[in-house]
């Protein structure tokens, strides 16, 4: 008997597997978790009524009358929602009297067919987060079963109702253990749990408990049980990808510089405060001389004026911009080479070097913390060497400049990539 329930559902579990086949290839149905799901289990299955005068299955000396395993069964689940489903079982189950019930021996069996809705209670509620790798089913349908009594030497063919719950634990990403308690109600049950013809008031009428434990398999494409897989409802996932358009145009909209020019059209996002700009965020310097036109002016004015004190004022302003850091080379990502918007700057500091013979420069190149940590220490020095050389062969004695790698500037928001290109980085010091 054992090995034809084998069978059946080695078969089952065949076909089902197919079938699973067949529905994701189509991608009809999507592909956010596993609706397919088997289940083996074995435990108890323990009539209620009718049984004849002088037979009972419980042992009235054991707690909840005894314990013996004599229903086997498996079931295939196809949830057609994370909430809702439905599932088939195929089941076995024998009945006898307990040793030490005294009850008279019997030995009746059957053999059940179930139909049934299944609910994923957890998802129901929204109990997801709180429950963890918790979970609890509740079914309930329809239930046909062939009864076989040795005492009248008759098979019958039995048919009801049957509901149920069943709690699950998750112990691997496919596998949980699942137990079950099921209440069976037939109304076409001519015969008695015990084989016997039932009397005349408990014709067509039968109960019966079943409880098991087993484990669910679920399988599919995802790696995640079905039942605990995380579903993201479509509106949700609709606004959140709207939030996130939204933080998008925010983002670009910034204007770190505060020139007016949205970061996403500056190609110069370190221009001085106060200083004009063009439309694409670059300090106006019409000569080309590196100097942007009102810091000129103003330095020139100084000239004009022959007063020696703003002279020195303006060569000290010029100096603070430098030193603390507004004239700096910038980088695109993983490159050592400065960009094409840092030439200014870079120009700025050549001029000065070039009007002020005595003074030297120290370089510091910087990298952000996006990847390796030593290759961008690497990176660091590097951009500083690359920025001393451009110098070098601008006209600059490489005795005045001082490259050094200055390594990871970890001041800014890693995930944010306008943030971490102010940080790849070459700044200037004057030293004299």
């Amino acid at each position: 008997m054992k090995n034809y329930l084998l069978l059946l559902i080695a078969i089952f579990s065949f076909n089902f597997s197919n079938a699973q086949v067949a529905v994701d290839t189509t991608g009809t149905l999507g592909d956010s978790y596993n609706r397919w799901t088997i289940d083996v289990y074995a435990g108890q299955a323990k009539g209620i009524k009718p049984y004849a005068d002088g037979f009972y299955s419980s042992d009235p000396t054991k707690s909840f009358g005894g314990f013996e395993v004599n229903s086997f069964g498996a079931a295939a689940r196809y949830m057609l929602s994370p909430k809702f489903g439905f599932k088939l079982d195929l089941n076995y189950d024998k009945f006898t009297n307990q040793s030490g019930s005294g009850s008279l021996p019997f030995e009746t069996y059957q053999y059940r067919l179930g139909f049934q809705g299944v609910v994923n209670a957890v998802r129901l509620f929204g109990l997801e987060e709180s429950l963890g790798r918790f979970g609890l089913l509740l079914h309930g349908g329809l239930q046909v079963a062939r009864m076989h009594s040795d005492v009248v030497n008759k098979d019958e063919l039995n048919g009801g109702l049957i509901v149920g719950f069943s709690p699950q634990f998750r112990i691997s990403n496919s596998i949980s253990v699942i137990a079950d308690i099921s209440l069976l109600n037939n109304f076409r049950q001519h015969l008695n749990w015990d084989g016997s013809y039932a009397n005349s008031s408990e014709n067509l009428s039968g109960q019966m408990i079943v409880t098991t434990l087993g484990l669910s398999y679920s399988f599919g494409r995802e790696k995640i049980h079905g039942d605990w897989a995380i579903i993201q409802d479509k509106k949700d996932k609709e606004i959140n990808e709207l939030n996130n358009r939204i933080g998008e145009i925010e983002t670009l909209m910034n204007d770190t510089d505060k020139d007016g020019v949205p970061d996403y059209l500056d190609v110069e996002n370190n221009s001085l405060a106060g200083v004009a700009v063009d439309t694409k965020g670059r300090m106006v310097d019409k000569n080309n001389n590196g100097v942007p036109d009102e810091l000129e002016k103003y330095v020139d004015s100084s000239i004009i004026n022959n007063n020696s004190n703003n002279v020195a004022l303006s060569k000290n302003m010029i100096e603070q911009l430098i030193n603390e850091g507004y004239i700096a080379a910038y980088f695109d990502k993983a490159v050592s080479q400065p960009n094409s918007a840092s030439t200014d700057n870079i120009g700025f500091v050549l001029n000065y070097l070039r009007n002020n013979p005595s003074a030297s420069v120290e370089i510091s190149g910087y990298a952000d913390e996006v990847g390796n940590s030593a290759k961008n220490e690497k990176l660091a020095a590097n951009r500083a060497e690359n920025v001393k050389a451009i110098l070098v062969k601008a006209g600059i004695n490489p005795s005045r400049l001082n490259a050094k790698g200055a390594g990871i500037d970890n001041s800014v928001d890693k995930d944010s990539e306008y943030a971490r290109r102010l940080v790849r980085k070459a700044v200037f010091k004057i030293t004299n």
